[in-house]
C-alpha cells in the first residue's frame, strides 16, 4: 500500500507523471489525462472532482481556479499538501479564501526556482532592448528609414536596479553584474546576493531610482507589493529609464507609467506582466514604440515540466520523510 495518494490535477505529460512515481515509490500516483483538458462534461467533472476528493496531496490546484481549490478543501478533510505550479502560486491559495484551518492543516508550496533562469534572460534582454533603443530601431524598420546616427547606451558601466531579491532577482542580478552592470538591490532585509553593489530597503526605493538607468521588478504580486513602482517612484527616476517587470502586473501603477512612456519619463518599458491579463485591446500600452510585451511566457522553457515534476518528488520525500518542504506558501503574504 502507498504512503501518500497524490491526484495529478493540472495538465502534466504521462512521461512525467511515471518519473513522478519512478523517483517516490512511496507515492500513489493518480492520473487521469481525460479529465484534465479543459471542457470537460457534467459526468467528466463528477469523475474529476472525486478524484480530487480522495486526494491527500494535490499535483496542481484544480484548473488553477481558486474556487476550485475551496471546493476540494471543503469536501475532503484528507488533504495534507497542495502543489501550485506556477512561482507564484501563492495567489491561487490566496482566492481560495481559506479559513485559518485549513491553511493551518494543509501544506502549500509552490514552483519557485523552476522559472528563475527564464525570467532571468528575459529580464537581461529587457534592460539591453531599453539601452540599445530596439523600439526606435523597429520603427524605422517598419517605414524602411535609415534614419540618423545615434549613439545607443551601454548596459556596462550603467546603473540597474533589481527590485525583489528572491531567486529571480538573485539570478537576474547575477546576470546584469556579468554585463558589466552596477547592480543596486531593493529588498525588504540584507541577503546574500552574487553581483549585487548594495541593498537598500523598500523605503528608500524613490531615492535608489533617481540614480538608475534601468529599474527590474522581480516582485511577488502581494498586498505589500501593490504599486510598488508608483507615480512618485517613477517621478523620481531618472529621467529616460528602462522599467522591466517579470514579477507580477500588480507592482506597477500602469495608468503612471503610461503616462511616463508618453512624457519621456520612462524612455523604454519591456513587461511580461500586466495589471489586467490578458492585456485589454484598448490599451495604451500596445501601440507605444517604445513598449515589448510578453504574453506571460518569459518563465517558459523547454524542460520546466520535468522540473517541476522532481521539485514535487522532492517535496514528497520530505512530507513522507518529516522533513521541512521547499517553497512553502506564507500564507499571512501568500509567496
Amino acid at each position: 500500500m502507498s504512503d501518500l495518494r497524490i491526484v495529478v490535477a493540472s495538465p502534466l505529460e504521462e512521461e512525467n507523471a511515471r518519473l513522478l512515481a519512478d523517483l517516490e515509490p512511496r507515492l500513489e500516483v493518480v492520473y487521469e489525462p481525460d479529465l484534465l483538458r479543459k471542457g470537460r462534461d457534467a459526468a467528466q467533472q463528477e469523475a474529476f472532482e472525486r478524484l480530487l476528493d480522495s486526494a491527500e496531496a494535490l499535483f496542481g490546484v484544480p484548473d488553477g481556479s481558486g474556487k476550485a481549490l475551496a471546493r476540494t478543501v471543503a469536501a475532503n478533510p484528507r488533504l495534507r499538501w497542495v502543489h501550485t505550479i506556477p512561482a507564484g502560486g501563492g495567489q491561487q491559495v490566496r482566492a481560495a479564501r481559506l479559513a485559518p484551518e485549513d491553511l493551518e492543516r494543509i501544506a502549500f508550496t509552490t514552483s519557485a526556482g523552476v522559472f528563475s533562469e527564464a525570467l532571468a534572460e528575459f529580464a537581461v534582454l529587457g534592460v539591453l532592448w531599453g539601452a540599445k533603443r530596439v523600439g526606435h530601431l523597429l520603427e524605422l524598420q517598419a517605414r524602411a528609414e535609415w534614419g540618423e546616427r545615434f549613439t545607443p547606451d551601454s548596459v556596462s558601466g550603467s546603473t540597474v536596479l533589481v527590485v525583489g531579491l528572491g531567486g529571480i532577482g538573485r539570478t537576474t542580478a547575477e546576470k546584469l553584474a556579468a554585463l558589466g552592470a552596477r547592480v543596486v538591490g531593493v529588498h525588504r532585509r540584507e541577503v546574500e546576493a552574487t553581483g549585487v553593489e548594495r541593498i537598500v530597503p523598500v523605503e528608500r526605493f524613490a531615492e535608489a531610482a533617481a540614480e538608475a538607468d534601468a529599474i527590474v521588478l522581480c516582485l511577488p504580486g502581494t498586498e505589500s507589493t501593490k504599486g510598488m513602482l508608483s507615480a512618485e517612484v517613477i517621478a523620481a527616476a531618472k529621467p529616460g529609464v528602462t522599467v522591466v517587470n517579470v514579477g507580477r502586473g500588480s507592482t506597477v501603477d500602469e495608468p503612471a507609467l503610461i503616462a511616463a512612456l508618453e512624457s519621456g519619463q520612462v524612455g523604454a518599458a519591456v513587461l511580461d506582466v500586466m495589471a489586467v491579463e490578458p492585456l485589454p485591446a484598448d490599451s495604451p500600452l500596445w501601440s507605444s514604440p517604445n513598449v515589448l510585451i510578453s504574453p506571460h511566457t518569459a518563465g517558459l522553457a523547454p524542460g520546466d515540466e520535468r522540473a517541476i515534476t522532481e521539485l514535487v518528488a522532492d517535496n514528497a520525500r520530505r512530507l513522507l520523510d518529516g522533513e521541512p518542504l521547499r517553497n512553502v506558501v506564507d500564507t499571512v503574504e501568500f509567496y
